[in-house]
């Protein structure tokens, strides 16, 4: 019996053999003779490795190779710091920072000497967006909110345990422009609806804009965002592959199945300012809710624009936020010639904004919104210095839902189902336990703030100003915010093109 199974052995063992040396040989054959890639051609079968290591090369870079602080587009430390707030393991380290305060950029927070006591410490105020203009303004009460992202670019799981964590927290949820989804509504949040250049979730079955819809829409979200542009990819629409276009997806965006979801790059009915500021007066008296607009910032050309005209027609035309998204956003899939080289990073788009509003004399009637990759309590501390009034992140909260930057958004794959509808890979993502840790990300952010704030001798987070951060400008070299950009004197906004031909005109 013995010897049988041994002949057995030998013999299954040959043929495997044949078998590998067969496919080995016809392995050989294809890459010799194939003209696509020059490396098979010359280095058959051995070259593969090249294409091996290079798809992996990523993640081996970012697990044993780059230090703490090396890692694009968010490095180690900054995850880790994510990670630990989400999970309320508090952010306390020893030793010392990795955090090279020589580097051009850094952030340094001015220090009281005499800093704000428990007892003299007071709650961060809500602020109302809309009151005064509209019929149901809407009280904001966290400083850090969750930014537009879209159920299609994101999975189930992922809206409903932010729209939980959302409602623990008390913060807003975005809905990104595919449209108003059961899961936002799921924990009770409040909403802010996006409308997207391809208008889903408020158009009839033709493509066209349905004023019904978004009257009921009014109904279920606290305001309303148009949407013109994104950090990621200005002057390009939203593109969600057909293979992540579900039923579900379909019916909420009024889409074919298993097509891909090409939004226009811009609004049909928006092609100058006057006519998007006619659009937010209408959907405001539309709903009865704020509306707002949301853009990446490419110069001075177009806040100037927006401020003189709403000088021009009345503060009733004026947005009732305005959401700056910095060049470095990136939440959305987009071409990398877009992602690298378009639009300002929001350390310069933000105080061009808040510049121009207060030259206006509009900075109380138009709240401002900051985003572009604000995912620490010292990047959303710097934005208030700066003068936004609320500040918002996309991948601050994937991280909180277990992203560990994979680069995979866009191909349906994510490995912790955050943005695959694969049902499996979605399986990790268990809503229960994770909308817990998007609610403590954004409480400790919120808390994280008041405690910079009050180091720096605030009461609270809102009466940060620029003269209470300074920005390195070399090594060893840093320069108050408020001397690099100095306040505007209020109602000092000069005449724009426009008005000065008018006034040469009318001479």
């Amino acid at each position: 019996m013995e010897g049988i199974l041994s002949v057995l052995s030998y013999g299954i063992g040959t043929i495997l053999g044949f078998v590998l040396i067969g496919a080995l040989i016809i392995l050989i054959l294809h890459d010799v003779t194939q003209k696509k890639h020059t490396v098979l051609r010359n280095y058959p079968v051995v070259g593969r490795f090249r294409f091996f290591f290079e798809n992996l090369g990523e993640y081996f870079r970012q697990y044993f190779f780059s230090g703490d602080r090396d890692e694009m587009p968010f490095n180690r430390a900054t995850r880790a710091w994510i990670y630990r707030s989400a999970k309320n393991e508090g952010a306390i380290i020893g030793f010392g920072s990795t955090n090279d305060l020589r580097e051009p950029g850094s952030i340094i927070f001015v220090n009281h000497p005499f800093p704000v006591l428990d007892e003299d410490r007071l709650p961060t105020p809500p602020l109302l967006i809309g009151d005064g203009y509209c019929k149901r303004p809407f009280e904001a009460r966290s400083i850090v909110n969750i930014s537009g992202m879209s159920f299609g670019a994101l999975s189930a799981p992922a809206v409903r345990a932010l729209s939980r964590g959302a409602k623990a927290a008390g913060c807003w949820m975005g809905t990104g422009e595919g449209g108003l989804a059961p899961h936002h509504l799921e924990g009770g949040c409040d909403v802010i609806m996006q409308m997207g250049t391809a208008k889903y979730g408020m158009r009839n079955h033709d493509g066209t804009f349905s004023p019904e819809k978004v009257k009921e829409l009014a109904e279920h979200v606290k305001a309303f965002e148009i949407k013109l542009s994104q950090g990621a990819k200005p002057g390009k629409g939203g593109v969600l592959p057909g293979g992540k276009v579900t039923e579900e997806i379909s019916r909420i965006r009024g889409i074919p199945v298993g097509k891909d979801s090409i939004s226009p790059n811009r609004h049909y009915d928006i092609a100058n300012m006057d006519q998007l500021l006619e659009k937010v007066a209408y959907m405001r008296d539309l709903t009865g809710r704020p509306v707002g607009v949301k853009t990446a910032i490419g110069g001075w050309e177009f806040i100037n624009e927006l401020c003189d005209t709403v000088l021009r027609r009345g503060k009733e035309y004026a947005p009732d936020f305005i959401h700056i998204d910095g060049g470095e956003g990136g939440s959305g899939a987009a071409p990398q010639t877009l992602m690298d080289h378009m639009s300002l990073p929001i350390a310069e788009a933000l105080p061009r904004v808040v510049d121009s509003l207060l030259q206006s004399d509009l900075k109380n009637r138009i709240r401002v919104v900051a985003a572009g990759k604000l995912v620490t309590s010292a990047r959303a501390a710097w934005a208030l210095c700066v003068g936004a009034d609320f500040v918002v992140t996309a991948r601050g909260f994937m991280f909180s839902l277990g992203c560990i930057q994979a680069l995979r958004c866009h191909s349906n794959t994510c490995p912790t189902g955050v943005t695959s509808h694969n049902k499996r890979l979605q399986r990790g993502l268990v809503v229960e336990e994770k909308y817990l840790r998007v609610a403590n990300y954004a409480r400790n952010m919120d808390k994280e703030i008041d405690m910079i704030a009050h180091s720096c001798g605030c009461r609270h987070a809102r009466e940060l100003r620029r003269e209470h951060v300074r920005i390195v400008q070399s090594a060893n070299q840093s320069i108050a915010l408020n001397m690099l950009y100095p306040y505007p004197v209020v109602g000092s906004r000069p005449a724009s093109k426009q008005q000065t031909a008018a006034a040469a005109a009318a001479a």
